[in-house]
């Protein structure tokens, strides 16, 4: 049965019909369903349509943005992202080629990736498709994003309830501590997982040398394309 909403599904039959399959081949595999959404599938049609226009396969063409930026501007927010093309007869001549190939089948089966966008279109009696997988990522706000990381060093036995505004001053420069507050430790990081700290940060910790601590967010800087959400985030330790 397809993994997907009433208000994200599949546009078409053949659409439908390679969702499932892939699906299919990831159940049969162990691997989590994936889930429909839009935002991909409107990236794989855009670029299905170019290889229409062209009459062949490729990744990127000629004054074409690259995959995270075609995703990033369709509305997908995401940490890690793939991409299989291909050119056939019928939906299961595709799949079967895709499962045959090695780095296609590694997207298709790819235990981290969690949804997908899947676009199949005909020109004279040939299918081209292009599936677009990615490991989505929701976009939290600041309080959100400093409460997660506050809970992870709760549960490391330190209370971080000191005033956000010192790490917030601290996470918005390179070095130093311009907040003022005189931590015994600064850590600053940009990344995409905030359900785990750095293995430097949790070094520090297990020490057992810090009581308090400063939670803050500022904009990360470090972000190549649009579609990858990235978190910069500062933890002072006291």
């Amino acid at each position: 049965m397809p993994l997907c909403s009433d208000a994200q599904q599949p546009s078409g039959p053949q659409e439908q019909k390679l969702f499932d399959l892939t699906n299919q081949a990831r159940s049969e595999h162990g691997a989590q369903l994936l889930v429909w959404d839009d935002a991909l599938a409107s990236a794989a049609k855009a670029h299905t349509q170019r290889m229409i226009d062209q009459r062949t396969l490729s990744h990127q063409f000629q004054g074409e943005l690259d995959l995270p930026s075609r995703a990033g501007q369709a509305g997908a927010h995401f940490h890690e992202i793939a991409e299989n093309v291909a050119m056939g007869g019928n939906v299961d001549t595709l799949q079967k080629e895709w499962m045959n190939s090695t780095q296609h089948r590694t997207n298709i089966l790819d235990p981290r990736l969690d949804h997908v966008g899947v676009s199949v279109m005909e020109r004279a009696g040939y299918l081209y498709a292009t599936v677009v997988f990615d490991t989505a990522v929701a976009t939290m706000g600041v309080d959100q994003t400093e409460q997660k990381i506050a809970n992870l060093l709760r549960q490391r036995g330190v209370d971080p309830s000191r005033p956000a505004d010192a790490a917030r001053k601290d996470c918005a420069v390179d070095s130093g501590d311009v907040s003022g507050s005189r931590p015994l430790f600064v850590m600053r990081w940009e990344g995409s997982d905030l359900n785990r700290l750095p293995d430097v940060l949790e070094q520090r910790l297990r020490s057992g040398r810090y009581k308090t601590a400063s939670v803050g967010t500022c904009a990360a800087g470090g972000t190549r394309n649009q579609g990858f959400t990235t978190y910069r985030i500062a933890v002072l330790l006291y």
